[in-house]
């Protein structure tokens, strides 16, 4: 026994156990965020409930099942409830989706089990999804079309009501888009001149022929505008001409425009298969649509966009910083007390909280440098901001410098490693020195440089708190790209995965519709991380293997 504890065996065992429960630690989370995130996406049943609760009165009620839970009697009795469960015993109470905002007034409440009188699971109840005001649940019994009422055939479950909702939603997205491109870039063009033109006012250069063609091309914009504004209300009119008639658990009839709703779902009808494809299509949305109702519906296509987008810019500016300043301070800089107080600053720059370097990046970066570019470059702009605001490149200027200790250490560890022979024997063979590190050291030690871009993205793609103050916004109205010349917008506030599961688990006015979603955008933003990591540990394989020749 003394042998095999003085070998040094149990410290391994113990090491290695300790590594497997972690592991199976971070996948268990990880497959909790998954199925919590995943599984909101799976069409539930729709059920009606006849209740009637302890004064008496009877109702009807439609909705899906959210979560259950029991409940003490003695609570729920001194919560003001009235039934025969006798003290220590437990009540099951269902969260229930309603729908029906408009008429209902709450998305979601509580029903007691003692309050059931009958529960069943209808055929022909639709769930309708809209672009406002939630879900509405109820039975479709007929379709406007262009002011005639058309009863709906028994048993049709949405063939003729989607022929309807696909017509209102092609021109709905057809009309988006034409508002968004079309539109969008007339308002950004006569903007840009009206800057041009204020810019010679400054410059005092503006003479009356030039006046007069930015007049004429205001003009011409705005007269193109005018084309696409009737165009754009003609395709409003269109979308909304059509109708939908459906009973609600009220039992009246309520008639919804179609150019508000997106899809209906027959869900009790459904088989498995259906469920599965229906599945697929939620995920799919969400992750290529825009959010809706102050991001507690839709998707965060947006928001995957601003957080790849950020790090990328993040990793082009940090990489080459990084990488120089290691060169320098282990190649040229002399072995001394100063080099020394440098490298033990970088290393203490990693441990400065995030929150500082959003601080130092709203001061230095927003109001010091992109206040000065705004009073150089766009004067005409002022006082309206265009660099003096928060914006994507001042985030990445701020992770940037909050990342730049990990790159730099790393680096520094792929040069230390590569042996003095190979710098000797390039040197020796008639290289300069510059020579010699641009093509024998830096590609043996770009695998360590790739190392230290991997923890680097690693850690910004997850950071909130800096962005908070240096660019990142709820709600995002225009992509930092798009088709309007510079096509890349650099000063454009951005949304991010991050700050969305903050904003949509914390400042959500509708908890209970937020919830899943925080479970399900933590998993997008896992997996965003693991695709680019994936990606950076890709390349720094590749290279490992492209120079491992060098190092024998």
């Amino acid at each position: 026994m003394g042998k095999w504890v003085k070998s040094g065996s149990p410290w391994i065992w113990m090491t290695g156990g300790a590594v497997s429960i972690s592991l199976i630690a971070v996948l268990g989370l990880l497959l909790l965020i998954a199925w919590r995130g995943l599984s909101y996406f799976w069409p539930a049943d729709l059920y009606q409930w006849q209740l009637e609760d302890s004064q008496g009165q009877k109702g009807t009620l439609i909705g899906e099942i959210y979560d259950r839970e029991e409940v003490p009697s003695e609570r729920l009795i001194s919560a003001g409830h009235k039934f025969q469960q006798q003290p220590g015993e437990f009540v099951t109470r269902y969260l229930v989706k309603t729908g029906n905002r408009e008429f209902v007034g709450l998305d979601f409440r509580w029903i007691l089990a003692t309050d059931i009188i009958s529960r069943e699971v209808p055929s022909g109840l639709a769930k309708f999804e809209r672009t406002k005001n939630g879900n509405f649940y109820g039975y479709p019994i007929a379709v406007i079309e262009d002011g005639k009422r058309l009863a709906l055939a028994e048993g049709d479950l949405g063939s003729s009501l989607n022929a309807h909702i696909a017509r209102s939603v092609a021109i709905a997205d057809e009309a988006l888009d034409l508002q968004k491109t079309d539109i969008g870039s007339i308002n950004y063009r006569i903007e840009r001149l009206r800057l041009k033109e204020r810019k010679h006012e400054l410059d005092g250069d503006l003479t009356e022929a030039k006046k007069a063609s930015i007049e004429a091309q205001i003009a011409q914009l705005n007269a193109d505008y005018l084309v696409l504004e009737k165009r754009l209300f003609a395709l409003r009119d269109a979308a909304s001409r059509d109708s939908v008639v459906i009973k609600d658990m009220r039992g009246e009839e309520v008639i919804l425009k179609l150019d508000t709703v997106l899809a209906v779902s027959y869900v009790n009808d459904m088989s498995t298969l259906d469920k599965l494809l229906h599945w697929f299509k939620g995920v799919g949305g969400f992750v290529v649509d825009d959010p809706r109702e102050a991001n507690t519906e839709g998707g965060v296509f947006p928001a995957i966009f601003g957080t790849v987008f950020m790090v990328m810019l993040m990793a082009v500016i940090v990489t080459p910083f990084g990488v120089i300043a290691a060169i320098y301070l282990h190649e040229y800089a002399k072995k001394g007390p100063i080099t020394k107080m440098i490298r033990i600053a970088v290393i203490n720059l990693a441990g400065v909280p995030s929150i500082v370097y959003g601080v130092f990046g709203l001061g230095f970066f927003v109001y010091m440098l992109g206040g000065s570019i705004d009073q150089l470059f766009y004067p005409e702009a002022l006082p309206a901001p265009t660099f003096g605001s928060p914006g994507v490149i001042w985030s990445a200027l701020t992770l940037a410098i909050l990342t730049l200790p990990v790159v730099i250490v790393s680096t520094e560890e792929g040069l230390s490693r590569i042996p003095s022979a190979v710098r000797q024997g390039s040197l020796a063979l008639g290289a300069t020195k510059a020579e010699t590190l641009w093509r024998i050291v830096i590609p043996m030690a770009s695998p360590a440089i790739m190392t230290g871009l991997i923890l680097a993205v690693a850690r910004a793609a997850g950071e909130v708190a800096p962005l908070m103050l240096v660019g990142v916004v709820k709600l995002a109205p225009t992509l930092p790209l798009d088709m309007n010349f510079p096509f890349v917008h650099l000063e454009r506030k951005f949304m991010h995965l991050g700050f969305h599961i903050y904003d949509v688990g914390f400042q959500s006015p509708n908890v209970e519709a937020a919830r899943p979603l925080v479970y399900a955008t933590s998993f997008l933003l896992v997996s965003v991380i693991v695709a680019l990591n994936l990606t950076a540990i890709s390349v720094r394989n590749h290279l490992r293997e492209k120079f491992r020749s060098l190092e024998h």
